[in-house]
């Protein structure tokens, strides 16, 4: 820690305000691999982030006398790591997740596509508003799931869609695999 003391203020303050957004972002991503059920990730995150907390604290408490702007640091770091973690998470997407898409023009026709591009899904007849609809139920991973419903919105711009997070499912999810096209094709067919 000597190190530290021989630093300029602004360094050390710097410092402090980066190593509370490492740590808030550490925290987020450890929230939300709790609630997914990942333990080990869960106790990885959880070390690190109280390692680098105890660090920027000790700093803090160490020269708040003398440098109140470290308080700001610490607190401006613990509000821009909020932002950071959860723009982190969001680029992750972590986990799984079910699409529910409820077409009312062109269901089987979304159906096909999305079989045919490698995902497992299943269909249903319902009842909407305003007539008869198809219900499908997609099981993927949480970043497929823009492409999926990019898919479904040029077969049917009319359709309706929610995305709800999946704690469990009896099957691990595999990573479709891309329609076979160029000379692979030509090879399959013979």
């Amino acid at each position: 820690m000597s190190l530290l003391t021989t630093l300029p203020t602004w360094a050390i303050a710097l410092l402090i305000f980066l190593m509370r957004i490492a740590d808030v972002s550490f925290g987020t991503l450890r929230t939300i691999s709790v609630v997914q059920g990942r333990i080990r990730l869960s106790v990885l995150l959880g070390f690190f982030e109280v390692l680098i907390w105890v660090v920027g604290v000790s700093q803090v408490m160490a020269g708040f006398d003398e440098n109140p702007i470290l308080a700001v640091a610490y607190a401006g770091g613990f509000a821009a790591g909020n932002g950071v973690g959860i723009a982190i998470e969001k680029r992750l997407a972590l986990g799984s997740v079910v699409v529910r898409i409820i077409s009312p023009n062109h269901g089987e026709r979304i159906a096909e596509t999305l079989r045919v591009q490698g995902y497992r899904l299943t269909t249903f007849m319902g009842q909407g508003r305003n007539g008869p609809v198809t219900l499908l139920f997609v099981t993927c991973r949480r970043r497929e799931a823009p492409r999926i419903i990019r898919t479904a919105q040029g077969q049917d711009p009319a359709l309706f869609y929610t995305i709800e997070t999946l704690r469990e499912r009896s099957v691990e999810l595999l990573t479709p695999l891309p329609h076979v096209t160029g000379w692979r094709a030509y090879l399959k067919m013979k």
